[in-house]
Parts: C-alpha cells; structure tokens; sequence
C-alpha cells in the first residue's frame, strides 16, 4: 500500500501544478488553457494505469473499465481561483513530508479526490477484481462556474443514472439544498466611484475597494484602510455556502458608504429569508461578488435555499423587496432515501473503514451528485477536521490520503461486484 499512496501523492501534486481556474476560452480550450492541460494529464496518468479514456473536447474527459451497466464517478478537475492571503504556493503542488500534507488549490476540491478515486480503481484491477459493471470515472472542467462540463457530456454521450462524487463531505450525503445565485441591482447614490470586490459567485468576498474621500474616523470605526484614493477591506474567503467560516469584505465598505438599507437588505437578513429551515439546514444567504456600473451596484448572491422548499419561494421575498433581481444560475435541490441502497452502500463502508458510527447528512453545497438519476456525494470532508476548502493556503493530509484511498476502494467494489 505504500507504494500506490506515493504514487498519490505524487500525481496530486502534480496535478495542482496546474491553474485551472476558469479562464477566457481558446482555441480547444473551452475553459483555458490550463483546465485543458489539466485533464490532459489526467487521462494520460488513466491510460498509463491501462484503463479506456476518452476527452470530450476538453470540456469533461472519461476513464472507464468494466463492462455492463455504468456506475459513475463524478468528479472535477477545475478550481476556484486562489484569491489572496497564502503562505504556501498555490498552484506549487508542494508535498510537505514533515507536516504529512500536500498545500495547493484543489488538493482536497476536488483534484486530490480525483485521483485518490483513479488510484481506487487502479488498486482494485491490479488485484485482479472483475466489476460486474462499468465503472465511469468522469471528470468535469468547470464545475464551480456553471457545469457547461456537464451539459457537454450530456450531449455527446450517456450519463450514468448511479454513482457518487468525492467532493462533500462523509460519511454520505443523501440531500443537497438547492442552489440559487442572484444578481441584485440597488442604485447608486454620488460620493464614491469604482465599488468593486468578489471573485466568484461561490466564494465569500475576501477583498472590496471603492474610490471615496478617506475619513479617519470611519475608518477606524469599520476597520478598512485607505491608500492612493482607494477605500479597502481585506476578508477571509470561504466557500459560498458557508458563509459564516469567511469574513465579507463587502460589509465593510458599505457601511463605510453609509448605504444602510443596502447593508441591511444583504447582511441583515433584509429580504427576510432566515426562517427558511428544514431537515437538511437553513438558509444560508453569502453576498459574493459587487460591481458598480453607470447608475447601478450589481451584487451577486450565492443562496443555498432547504431542499423542501421552491426557488420561486425565496424570488418572491427578494421581490417583495423592491429590489430588481437577475437569475444567474439556479440547481435544484437534490434528496435521496436515506434507506436506498447507494446511500445505505456507502454510509456503511464509511463506517467499516473508520470504526464509527454515524448517519447520511444533508448539505448546502452543490456536487455532481445532482447530474444522475440517483447520486450521492461522498466525502472527503470530515467533522472535526480544518476546513480549507474555497480558502487561502488548502491542503491534504497523507493520513486523509490514505483514509479516502481505502474507503473509495471498497465502495467501488462492494457497489460493482454484482449488477444489482
């Protein structure tokens, strides 16, 4: 076993030498020359380990083994941009033998699993296992902007209806809420030009600035900084649907603006959406992205709506409002039978593996899960552990390696040694 988790180590690292955050599209490369490489070295690493790959024109790429029904992994080579704030490299796949970890952007979303799951899939051929189905491990480059990946694949080949993705959290995710960003529009009052922060809709906004006369005062009272004519506030990023581990560097600067109504419509449960609970969680509301354009502040919002609830729900309190509201991307909830074989499948290998014994959980983060018939997400994320994910200075351990490794190798066997 020591061998193949080098070998982990080694090709996630490489991996994350990659910058595959979403860039301007190129000739064959729909997302950037970076996500293309990527996957490229991906599939080879696949075809070197002997399994059958196909690139679907750098939009998504495939490795499959096996023959009969497909069984789906679904996972993602694309990343969030690496923001500020690192004190490692984040695109330099450094492998820290001292403090038994990988630092880079992706090694736990979603890169590290992938390729921890491809090594699974090694392991178990090279142990001569003969799954009784077709085992598809189907990677995506633009999962956090938009899931064009998926669209694509869609169109030029056939989803399988079963599987799970490695990009949540364990023991197994039966439900995921549903997904809904808004552009909001407010106007914009005289005194300050050039509000801008945020880089994704997905991601707590860890910078804002604006051009406005400085005020030592408030300056002191809100805690930003000024330089050059330019208000600024730094933050703490953090993914989109947990917006209570990052620190809004938007919030800030609106106060510093005085635009009060606006502040208590985005941070202070304005539109009167916190009542919005169930089962699977509350509401969480994450103001993301801002932009001040000609008589308008255009503000993104990441909302991760309880999956018994409706998007028309939550629009129609944004409209009571008042304030004009844009669609920009929306997914609808996605809720299994906890008692389902796939579900009951992987919660009990989590718990064979760990020695624990803990139940399926819901989630307001969006995985590929949503893209099958029946899907499930399936860690790498555990409770008690540091969460670094969407945030400056990410990384994997070797022991969470090795755990990922074992439980992604006896999951994709106990679900494919019979065509059940």
């Amino acid at each position: 076993m020591r061998k193949i988790i080098e070998e982990i180590i080694s090709a996630i690292s490489r991996s994350v030498k990659f910058d595959s955050s979403q860039r301007p599209a190129e000739d064959g490369a729909p997302f950037g020359k970076g996500a293309a490489e990527c996957l490229a070295h991906f599939l080879k690493i696949a075809q070197d380990a002997g399994f059958a790959v196909k690139n679907y024109d750098n939009y998504a790429g495939e490795v499959s083994w096996g023959d009969g029904k497909d069984f789906a992994v679904l996972a993602h080579l694309d990343v969030v941009p690496a923001g500020s704030g690192w004190t490692h490299a984040p695109f330099g796949g450094e492998v820290d033998y001292a403090a038994r970890r990988i630092w880079g952007r992706g090694t736990m979303d979603d890169k590290g699993p992938a390729v921890i799951a491809l090594y699974a899939m090694k392991a178990l051929k090279d142990e001569g296992f003969k799954p009784a189905k077709r085992i598809k491990l189907i990677v995506g480059c633009n999962e956090e902007n938009g899931w064009q990946c998926v669209d694509y694949y869609n169109a030029h080949a056939v989803m399988p209806e079963t599987g799970f993705s490695p990009d949540a959290n364990f023991p197994v995710i039966y439900a995921e809420k549903g997904i809904l960003q808004v552009e909001l529009k407010f106007p914009a009052r005289g005194g300050f030009c050039g509000l801008a922060g945020g880089e994704r809709a997905n991601m707590v906004c860890d910078y804002c600035e604006v051009c406005a006369p400085a005020d030592d005062e408030k300056l002191k009272k809100y805690g930003v900084e000024s330089r050059e004519g330019k208000i600024y506030a730094r933050g703490k990023s953090a993914h989109g649907s947990q917006p209570q581990n990052g620190v809004n560097a938007i919030s800030p600067i609106l106060c510093y603006l005085g635009l009060d109504e606006m502040h208590r419509l985005l941070f202070e449960d304005g539109f009167g959406l916190g009542d919005m609970r169930d089962e699977t969680g509350a509401l969480t509301f994450s103001p993301d992205v801002i932009r001040q354009d000609g008589d308008g502040v255009y503000v993104v919002c990441d909302i991760r709506f309880p999956a018994t609830y409706t998007k028309q729900a939550v629009l129609e309190r944004i409209a009571a409002k008042g304030v004009p509201c844009r669609v920009a991307h929306y997914q609808a909830p996605l809720y299994n039978d906890k008692n389902c074989r796939l579900i009951r499948t992987l919660c009990e290998v989590y718990n064979e593996v760990t020695g624990k014994d803990v139940k399926p959980i819901a989630i307001g983060g969006g995985t590929y899960a949503r893209a099958l018939k029946c899907g499930a997400a399936f860690g790498p994320e555990e409770d008690g552990e540091e969460d670094t994910i969407h945030k400056p200075d990410e990384y994997i351990t070797f022991d969470k390696i090795e755990r990922c490794f074992e439980i992604y190798r006896l999951a994709l066997k106990r679900l494919t040694e019979n065509e059940e």
